[in-house]
């Protein structure tokens, strides 16, 4: 078999499905047999790393850790757009090009105006080479590694392009990836972010190129530049990037007037509230590339461009009274009551105010006319005081000093943005909270049991935490509202058969801050068991792979706590699983724990996937990548010269696999 011909073949065909699923959107394998190729690919290349490409479908997890981001000048300046906000001003710009141009014909091209954050990507010979923030348009951050974890984006282009050229786009977040984003924050207890935009330009500013190929970001091409491209107008650049790999969104239309500019964008005033993704405009450009370079730039904008930006749409009610959720972890969140008044179609009459800094910042008072628009196109949110409509006996809002429920005095950790109740165990709301959570689907999955029966079952006195759950009987719950026989014993019997749910399931229905189903996996398969996690100290608790400083510490401070210990015996004695459900290999040691291992190469002795399981039977832990928390690296044949290089800077220990066995032999028989 020809194991080069094999990797590119492997590539190509990856490559082409990206294409299919990311930018066409019509994909023609399953998620299964994508993943089965991907697994080929990256055996392959693990076994042969001298065919190692930096461009590969493998690279595009991530794992690059960039602690600062080198700024770099654009080869050719991002410059800012012109704004207007009505027909008459696209009217002005009109005539202000044909002053320079004379009575010619014009096109002009319209494209949506995206709202996220502006990259800059080179490509050189047909490969990314680069990627660079705006910055000030002058120069940006180079945020490569990052950007290649983002599907849509080409890492090799196809058909017939320059040596060289830049690609400008906008980095997105949809709808649906920030909707799941932010539930997956809920559920472990953090606030949800503000908005897509934001949360889509501050993802480019992960040191962890593996945590932003967790998000589902998107990119949005609207120009091309470079010397030699092989087309002459706006339009044509758009479906030359298309063919080549990139995603340029096929809403772009050519205008053969400014009439047909208006009709443009007439019809997404109305019906950019079906896309999958923000905007906030339409971007008119006159669509030659040769009266393009006639026409130039002003000091700040391109002359033969402009942004029609829609008018946000939001409306005026007062503020009747502000409000303040507790939620599970004792985080406080203050609430406006609106008049009800109807905003893009629904009735709004509540807003998020975010925190005592944003009532601060807007100086917002009860009885205030406030302008509300919907952030993002969907959190309805304060934008604005109308200050002409105050009250003469308007006081400053004073935020609250004691909890709304429980009357603990708040408090707010240093660089925090939020007050918290500190009140963990007595406050309501977050008792019922992590109950709530932990009968939730992905948690414990109680049948027969819902949030609003949870504040029922407290309320009335039958439960003080989750333990208390298995205790119900269905007498005790017959004489609730709204209950019946069926429906009580349902519930018992429902709490009864969460006892056979897996421990890493149960790890993430505790509610330990920060520990979300992902880490709760981690930590389960790292741990084994409950007692030898809650017994782990905070540097072991940081060797995990992907556990950092902040979870460590929510771990070490969880089991720290009495009652959480008291209550994890309680369910311990009802049969919950408080073990990972594995084979026990009898020949299992702990003489490598706490020590990392990377395994590179080709090997004679073993094979890796017994090389590795080698490493975990004997209490190691088997890295993907080198880093500063690595201790050895297991080099075989063929190991690639970058990876050799980096641990030489890393002063981390080579060892060959005979060496391995050796420590294996030492330590034990040191032990005995």
């Amino acid at each position: 078999m020809d194991i080069q011909n094999t990797i590119q073949t492997l590539r190509a065909e990856l490559d082409q499905h990206n294409y299919n699923y990311y930018v066409l959107d019509t994909p023609i394998i399953s998620d299964y047999d994508f993943d089965s190729k991907l697994k080929q690919l990256q055996d392959l290349e693990n076994e042969h790393p001298e065919f190692f490409d930096e461009n590969s479908p493998t690279q595009r997890v991530g794992g690059a850790i960039t602690k600062n981001f080198e700024t770099v000048p654009h080869l050719h300046r991002m410059y800012s757009l012109d704004n207007s906000y009505s027909k008459e001003e696209l009217i002005d710009w009109e005539k202000r090009i044909q002053k320079v141009l004379g009575e010619v014909s014009l096109e002009y091209t319209c494209e949506l105006k995206y709202d996220g954050a502006s990259i800059s990507i080179t490509y050189e010979n047909g490969k990314l080479k680069r990627a660079v923030t705006r910055g000030d348009g002058f120069q940006g951050d180079d945020v490569t590694n990052n950007i290649k974890t983002i599907k849509s984006i080409p890492l090799q282009i196809k058909g017939n392009f320059p040596a060289t050229f830049d690609v400008r786009g906008e980095i997105i977040l949809p709808f649906a990836g920030f909707e799941k984003m932010n539930q997956d924050l809920i559920e472990i207890g953090e606030l949800p972010y503000s908005n897509p935009r934001n949360t889509a330009s501050g993802s480019l500013k992960l040191q962890d190129s593996a945590e932003v190929a967790k998000r589902p970001l998107d990119c949005l091409l609207y120009f091309l530049i470079g010397n030699d491209l092989p087309f002459q107008s706006q339009i044509e650049g758009l479906e030359t990037a298309r063919n080549w790999g990139f995603k340029a969104p096929k809403e772009a239309k050519l205008a053969r007037s400014l009439e047909e500019v208006f009709e443009f964008i007439d019809y997404w005033d109305i019906h950019r509230h079906n896309l999958p993704y923000e905007t906030d405009g339409v971007v008119v450009k006159v669509n030659s590339f040769h009266y393009q370079d006639e026409l130039g730039f002003t000091a700040k904008s391109p002359r033969w461009a402009i942004a029609y930006k829609f008018k946000s749409e939001q409306v005026a009610t007062k503020l009747n009274s502000i409000s303040y959720q507790v939620g599970r972890t004792g985080a406080i969140t203050p609430v406006a009551n609106l008049e009800p008044v109807q905003l893009a179609g629904t009735i709004v009459k509540r807003a998020s105010l975010h925190n005592a800094d944003q009532i601060e910042k807007l100086d917002i008072r009860i009885g205030d006319t406030v302008f509300v628009e919907k952030g993002g196109e969907i959190i309805p949110k304060i934008i604005a005081v109308d200050w002409s409509k105050r009250p003469l006996n308007s006081e400053p809002t004073k935020y609250i000093a004691h909890c709304p429920e429980c009357q603990t005095e708040l408090v707010r950790g240093e660089g925090e943005a939020n007050h918290y109740c500190p009140n963990f165990y007595g406050c309501p709301p977050q008792i019922i909270g992590r109950i709530q959570h932990y009968i939730s689907r992905k948690a414990m999955d109680i049948e027969g049991l819902g949030g609003e029966t949870v504040a029922l079952l407290f309320n009335n006195g039958l439960v003080r935490n989750y333990a208390d759950l298995y205790e119900l009987t269905v007498e005790q719950i017959l004489p609730l509202e709204r209950m019946a026989q069926k429906s009580a014993e349902n519930l018992v019997k429902g709490v009864a058969k969460s006892k056979s749910i897996p421990f890493e399931s149960v790890l993430f229905a505790l509610g330990i801050r920060f520990v979300g189903e992902t880490v709760a996996k981690k930590l389960a398969k790292h741990y084994k068991n409950i007692d030898t996690l809650r017994n782990a100290t905070l540097v072991d608790l940081v060797l995990v792979d992907e556990i950092g400083d902040r979870i460590a510490q929510s771990v070490i401070d969880f089991f720290q706590n009495q009652e959480n210990r008291i209550i994890i015996d309680r369910l311990k004695e009802y049969g919950i699983q408080f073990e990972i459900n594995e084979k026990i290999n009898l020949n299992a040691t702990d003489i490598l724990a706490g020590k990392i291992f990377v395994v590179s190469g080709v090997f004679t002795k073993f094979s890796r996937d017994d090389l590795k399981k080698a490493i975990e039977d004997n209490g190691g832990k088997v890295g993907s990548s080198i880093s500063a928390k690595t201790n050895y690296v297991i080099a075989g044949d063929n190991m690639g010269p970058a990876k050799l290089d980096k641990a030489s800077k890393l002063k981390i220990s080579v060892i060959s696999e005979d060496d391995f066995i050796n420590l294996i032999n030492k330590t034990d028989a040191a032990k005995d």
